[in-house]
């Protein structure tokens, strides 16, 4: 391959030489000089790192907001203790109550959305830590690698595997506190003796789960920050040219003559002049891990409908069977009382326990911490593929811009656009089908209890049914054209590329060495 400052509109020209050819030492010779003295260009993308550093630090001042209003709450009303927010007045009609119920929700879909947004910022610092960290280990195969499953050597480091278990369950914790700060207050309304006892509704935030969520997300903060610190920082850029540029530069990487040709699943193939394929092979073939994360994620599509069958079948058992511990509520799941959110028709089973707090998180931990890490695995698919469809952009009339935004990569690629989204939607769907419903009443939680609603754990089901098919459809989906599949790994792209510039076009330079 060859990278040129011009596209040509020159044909491929592949040799046929054999290594017993004479003219094939002269093509080694001609390829290491061409190695050697290539343009030395790669972006250190300064200006993505004032872009993490500001995520980073939006992400601190919110835990800030979360610790102190947390702190405060406590303060002001005990452990139990809630802040109401708003006031709709007496509740004098279910649909009053059905109108409290959406807009907790609603404030609870936002607050995940935040959520997202932090761990999204803190993760951009960790992983771009992790890959220098790998580096310097010699151990980086792939510009993307999944942040907290991927660790470097030592115990104690802010990449190594006991920090990055915390940072796992810390990332649990986050979503599942963002699911129990919003809660439906109920207060004691203002009596007199020509009126009855009744009651206002409100929205409040219940202040242990608002400490906890400020204190995971400070912690996860300090984590990538210490990993910022503990390596030297090649390039900020998300684009895996920059990143090979600077390993070529610093001598961590060496690019293998005659391989021009060779895609990245070729690589324990012989590494001689090949002829262009058609069709190249997919994600799932190149990518080791990516067949891992694939099937991970139809497991927890298949653990979640296993979920809702032991549901349902535990609703029919105990519905009319009170335990004093479990019991069935609500109607028989059908097409008529299937809907979104729940509601009073709604089929679930009601549970509790003694211990609030520890039963609080424990739950959450086990039941969601498998959908929170899929999701983070399914950052690999998503980042892989936007690697490869930058360096497709060779072969494009335009080029390809080795220069990227960091924000713009996350924000306008369709893959990592749909995977944000879907990280805040997903759990919020959770929280819809497994709620630790949490009331109070005159600013005093009151009850925790677990519900497991029918419908919203198959509404759920479905939602990542889909998310599945459309990942693995777009791990398995196959780039048409001669141009080799790289997939962001980056001894390949050492091979293809042998000049560095601002703007290049993958083909045959009419100045360069036939091979």
């Amino acid at each position: 391959m060859a990278a040129s400052s011009k596209p040509t509109d020159e044909d491929l020209h592949l040799s046929d030489a054999h290594p017993n050819d004479p003219d094939f030492d002269w093509m080694i010779s001609d390829a290491k000089f061409t190695t050697d003295t290539r343009t030395d260009f790669y972006d250190r993308s300064l200006t993505s790192r004032r872009y993490a550093l500001v995520g980073v630090a939006f992400s601190s001042i919110f835990s800030c907001a979360c610790i102190v209003a947390g702190i405060v709450t406590l303060t002001n009303h005990g452990v139990m203790g809630v802040a109401s927010v708003t006031n709709l007045g007496i509740i004098d009609s279910l649909n009053l109550l059905q109108q409290l119920s959406l807009q907790v929700e609603i404030v609870a879909l936002i607050l995940n959305l935040i959520v997202t947004l932090c761990t999204e910022s803190i993760g951009i610092v960790h992983s771009i830590s992790l890959r220098s960290a790998l580096a310097s280990e010699s151990r980086l195969r792939f510009n993307t690698n999944l942040r907290l499953l991927t660790a470097v050597r030592g115990w104690y480091n802010p990449n190594g595997v006991l920090l990055n278990g915390i940072s796992a369950v810390l990332l649990i914790i986050s979503y599942s506190s963002a699911s129990l700060v919003a809660c439906a207050d109920e207060q004691t309304a203002p009596q007199t003796p020509q009126t009855p006892q009744a009651y206002e509704a409100g929205i409040a935030f219940a202040g242990l789960p608002l400490l906890i969520l400020g204190f995971a997300l400070l912690f996860q903060v300090m984590i990538a920050l210490s990993a910022m610190r503990a390596v030297k920082i090649l390039t900020w850029s998300s684009s895996p040219f920059d990143l090979t540029a600077g390993l070529v530069h610093n001598t961590q990487l060496t690019p293998t003559p005659l391989r021009c040709m060779r895609c990245v699943s070729d690589l324990d193939m012989y590494g001689g002049p090949a002829k262009p394929s058609e069709i190249q092979p997919s994600a799932w073939h190149a990518h080791p891990s990516i067949r891992k994360v694939v099937i991970f994620l139809w497991v927890i599509v298949a653990a979640c409908a296993g979920w809702a069958a032991l549901v349902m079948y535990i609703w029919d058992k105990f519905q009319h069977a009170y335990t004093g511990v479990l019991l069935g509520r609500g109607s028989a799941l059908t097409l008529q009382t299937w809907s979104f959110f729940p509601n009073v028709q709604s089929s679930y089973i009601w549970y509790t326990s003694s211990g609030v707090i520890p039963f609080s998180w424990v739950n959450m931990a086990v039941i969601q911490g498998p959908l929170t890490l899929g999701l983070h695995c399914s950052e690999l698919i998503a980042n892989v593929i936007r690697d490869e469809r930058q360096w497709r952009y060779a072969t494009g009339k335009k080029g390809l811009t080795t220069v990227t935004n960091l924000v713009k990569t996350v924000f306008t690629h369709p893959i990592c656009l749909v995977l944000f989204v879907a990280k805040a939607f997903l759990h919020w769907m959770f929280g819809l089908a497994f709620s630790l419903s949490d009331g109070a009443v005159d600013g005093q939680l009151t009850y925790l209890e677990a519900n497991m609603f029918t419908a919203q754990i198959w509404n759920l089901c479905i939602a990542l049914f889909i998310f599945a098919c459309f990942f693995t459809f777009v791990a398995l989906r196959r780039p048409r054209g001669p141009q080799p599949a790289t997939y962001g790994h980056l001894q390949t792209l050492a091979n293809l590329v042998d000049e560095r510039l601002p703007m290049m076009w993958w083909g045959h330079k009419e100045d360069g060495i036939p091979y």
